[in-house]
């Protein structure tokens, strides 16, 4: 068995009537745009985007110190990109995966690993703290193997876990299909470090909170360009300037406001659906009594996870990038994309066949060749970006932040003590070959998932670069 190439009929009926938007921001309850800036105004740490990076460092500036004026700025609405488009999922894993920490950050691992779980306990915290009421769930995720030659690999998640301290079950075929009964599921791990929340919720309410604590927040509000004035740093927008003393830059898929800063990402597009709420015999059909997130084992991925009202969210599987890191909104309506995940959905649950989506959307992912997040001072240190998450910031993104104000406040602390913090990744090439080198990673990762996960030469090679593709 494989998955499927091509949808069907009965994957286009899925998908066709569906609203083209993402399911978490059409939704009644999201808040009323805010005004755009339109004057001067001054402040000691300007944050520039309004997704979870920039909101988390918002609402941390302010707690830890009450008395600092706060300025939020973001091109859109909160929550309008990555933040309000993702799965959900919210792990503690700081590396994008312990493979992917292990191959990197090898002698850091213990480490990030400790502050990945404080980070999610710290989250967990704050919304309770905070009074954010984000339909949390710490059920955790199951990573599965779909196809016998993925086992081994989840065997080989279990063992690196268990060096590193951490639990992750390995559930055999049997096993695995009680948790969640689909005839693709030949194995699976679990990780009990994932939280299932509404990434929308989180950040609204998160904007919310920062508007409690003093921040002052402006949608509508694109920063066009940086220089130092005398002691401050003017930003500036169409409509007005902010004056900083310090700058916080969490532009996720966006270019940079730095341009030298703009070979370190690309955009690239990441698609999903959403089912209407599962009838209650539906529902039984599938166990997931647990109601982990899901993912899959292969070169490239499907995420999945029930939502608090039961729909299915799935998502995943191809990434797309275009030239010039072409970050145009026409890119979020891909209806071949969204047809081969109904197909593949249905695959994995023939069970809901009949089943429709509400909502199809697409949104782009700031990825980087190191597939975690890294950080950048300029200006003297005055002007910090954290950026380059690569799909897995939903928690990542309360460190990235907290270590953001420790680098742009001159602190020393663990955080910035890191190789993984002091580092940066390999850039990107220029275009052409920027295109030309993903096009093929990607055609090379469609055909190490025919060949049952041969990586292959070009794959190799570019492992050995660090210039790997993540899907």
């Amino acid at each position: 068995m494989t998955w499927a190439t091509r949808p069907g009929r009965r994957a286009v009926e899925m998908v066709a009537q569906a609203s083209p938007e993402s399911f978490w921001l059409d939704r009644p309850e999201r808040p009323a745009a805010r005004d755009r800036l339109s004057d001067e105004v001054d402040a000691d740490l300007l944050v520039v985007g309004g997704g979870f990076t920039g909101l988390w460092t918002a609402v941390t500036a302010a707690e830890r110190d009450p008395g600092r004026r706060v300025v939020l700025v973001e091109r859109d609405r909160i929550a309008e990109h990555a933040s309000g488009r993702n799965g959900g999922f919210c792990s503690a894993s700081l590396t994008h995966g312990i493979g992917n920490g292990l191959e990197r950050f090898a002698d850091e691992m213990p480490t990030l690993t400790r502050l990945g779980r404080e980070t999610l306990d710290g989250i967990e915290a704050a919304m309770d703290r905070l009074g954010i009421d984000a339909d949390a769930e710490r059920n955790g995720e199951l990573d599965i193997a779909n196809f016998d030659w993925q086992v081994d690999g989840l065997r080989e998640l279990s063992s690196a876990a268990a060096f590193l301290g951490q639990e992750l079950t390995m559930l055999p075929g049997p096993q695995a299909r009680e948790r969640v009964n689909s005839p693709m599921v030949r194995a699976a791990v679990h990780d009990p470090d994932v939280l299932m929340l509404d990434p929308a919720k989180l950040a609204w309410g998160l904007a919310e909170a920062a508007q409690r604590l003093g921040v002052r927040i402006y949608e509508g509000t694109e920063i066009t360009g940086i220089g130092r004035e005398g002691e401050w740093l003017r930003a500036q927008t169409g409509y007005g300037d902010v004056l900083a003393r310090r700058i916080v830059l969490a532009t996720s898929a966006s270019p940079s406001v730095l341009r030298r800063l703009r070979l370190f990402t690309v955009p690239v597009w990441d698609y999903a659906l959403m089912t209407e709420p599962l009838t209650a015999e539906q529902r039984a059909s599938l166990g997931w009594a647990g109601r982990e997130g899901l993912a899959d084992s292969g070169p490239r991925f499907h995420y999945f996870r029930l939502t608090a009202d039961d729909r299915i969210l799935f998502g995943g599987w191809d990434a797309l990038y275009h030239y010039g890191s072409d970050g145009a909104r026409r890119h979020e309506f891909e209806p071949g994309e969204f047809a081969i995940l109904a197909e593949h959905l249905l695959q994995f649950f023939p069970q809901l066949e009949g089943i429709r989506a509400t909502h199809t959307w697409g949104g782009a992912i700031d990825t980087c060749s190191r597939f975690c997040a890294f950080w950048d001072r300029s200006f003297g240190g005055r002007v910090v970006s954290a950026v380059g998450f690569t799909g897995l910031g939903v928690g990542a993104s309360h460190f990235a932040a907290a270590t953001a104000l420790d680098l742009v406040d001159g602190l020393e602390t663990e955080r910035t003590a890191l190789n993984m913090v002091r580092s940066k990744p390999i850039p990107f090439p220029p275009e052409p070959l920027r295109w030309a080198g993903i096009t093929i990673t990607r055609h090379q990762l469609a055909r190490s998932e025919r060949r049952e996960g041969r990586r292959g030469a070009w794959l190799s090679a570019m492992d050995k670069l660090g210039l790997g593709f993540d899907s």
